[in-house]
């Protein structure tokens, strides 16, 4: 999708600082960090959200790649976060499945809805 800002980074057409590349998914850095490390990690096809009709092969690969990042970025050992928002509801704002991978800093407890 041309208008997609992941499909465009992907596509190499905007600027990203990657962290990891293969043929299939790419990792960059957020450019609004919410943790001293706060990577993205997307399949370089189009698929909104978790929700769509993704291969299995290609979900598998996806989140088995979470852990090459965190150990990439030096959050393995002492942990990480792994968030992924689907839809409005659950916040997503760029509609391209993304997967976050947060660490360097001590997590806050909770789950909660917004307020």
């Amino acid at each position: 999708m041309h208008d997609c800002i992941f499909c465009r980074i992907a596509a190499g057409e905007i600027p990203a600082k990657v962290v990891f590349e293969d043929d299939d998914v790419l990792a960059f850095e957020d450019l609004n960090p919410q943790t001293p490390v706060h990577t993205l990690l997307i399949p370089k096809q189009h698929f909104e959200s978790i929700g769509d009709d993704i291969p299995e092969a290609l979900l598998g690969k996806l989140f088995s790649k979470v852990r090459e990042v965190a150990r990439i970025k030096g959050v393995d050992e002492r942990g990480f976060r792994v968030i992924v928002n689907s839809g409005e509801d659950g916040r997503q704002t760029v509609h391209h499945l993304h997967i976050h991978i947060l660490g360097g800093a001590t997590m806050p407890i909770g789950m909660g809805p917004a307020d």
